[in-house]
């Protein structure tokens, strides 16, 4: 793998990241908790992609009804399991996140089995010659995906009424409840867009690595989280930049030999060096407490 497919691998990768991370990071810098479970909303969005597929074999309505029962699930864990625990300590939502997301994989381990399923029917095959570097066409879908989504969220947080009143919400909720803004129902809509977002990256890791288990959002959700962490988390071009730098470190990382076995390592490595230098992250900004 010559030095340039690796960066464009990486990139691909990265906007996975981005797009899990962005998840993570919405609903700290809007609800100020971090949502351990939405890893496996990844993972329940590839079931409901897997049990469409079963039923109709088109991707894109597989996709399509993929982030409708994700969007649904985001919010009804939100209803459920957060917003009862606003005013409570963080321990005490930290610890509730990360039953909810032993629950979502134990209920997918009930229903379908431990036993990993197959995917095919998602798989994009094919290479394209450029010169002497062959990428994959799997590449070029996501990293077109990626952008694209990174510029229509860009968009619709600067410009649209939601988006302002999100923006509003983050910086101080009683300011905006006083400004008359549904609170409630920015942060519905916040769990929601993240969750959306997660069904979109299951669809392509799925479509890269066709194979499908009820851990399929583990560990690419602590990489997200990690994404999130180093770009700054609550920071939305942060959360993209954290993936970015995450997804490239990690493919250079594989494309070489020496370091491939310890490439986990390398990247949390990076997130303790970043967070010794810079505790807030890369755009991540210091916040005085009031008293």
């Amino acid at each position: 793998m010559n030095f340039l497919t690796a960066i464009l691998n990486g990139l691909s990768a990265g906007g996975t990241y981005a797009m899990i991370a962005l998840g993570y990071t919405m609903v700290y810098g809007i609800a100020k908790m971090l949502n351990f479970a939405h890893g496996d909303v990844i993972m329940v969005g590839g079931y409901a992609m897997f049990v469409t597929l079963l039923l109709c074999k088109l991707p894109i309505l597989a996709l399509a009804v993929a982030i409708v029962f994700c969007v649904l699930l985001g919010i009804l864990i939100e209803r459920v399991a957060y917003k009862p625990l606003r005013g409570a300590s963080s321990l005490a939502v930290l610890i509730t996140a990360i039953g909810v997301s032993y629950l979502l994989q134990s209920l997918a381990q009930l229903i379908f089995g431990s036993a990993p399923r197959s995917m095919s029917a998602l798989q994009i095959n094919g290479m394209i010659s450029v010169g002497s570097m062959k990428i994959a066409v799997s590449t070029l879908i996501t990293l077109a995906i990626t952008i694209v989504i990174m510029i229509a969220l860009s968009l619709f947080i600067k410009y649209s009424k939601t988006g302002r009143a999100m923006v509003a919400v983050s910086e101080d909720k009683g300011a905006a409840l006083l400004m008359g803004i549904n609170v409630n129902k920015i942060i519905a809509i916040t769990f929601a867009i993240g969750s959306a977002l997660a069904a979109v990256a299951g669809y392509l890791m799925l479509a890269k690595s066709p194979s499908l288990s009820n851990t399929l959002g583990a560990m690419p959700g602590i990489k997200a989280f990690t994404a999130a962490v180093i770009g700054g988390i609550g920071s939305i071009p942060g959360a993209m930049l954290g993936g970015i730098l995450l997804g490239v470190v990690e493919s250079i990382s594989n494309s070489i030999p020496a370091i491939a076995p310890y490439t986990d390592a390398v990247e949390f490595s990076i997130l303790i060096v970043i967070l010794l230098v810079k505790p807030s992250g890369i755009l991540g900004k210091m916040r005085r407490e009031k008293v």
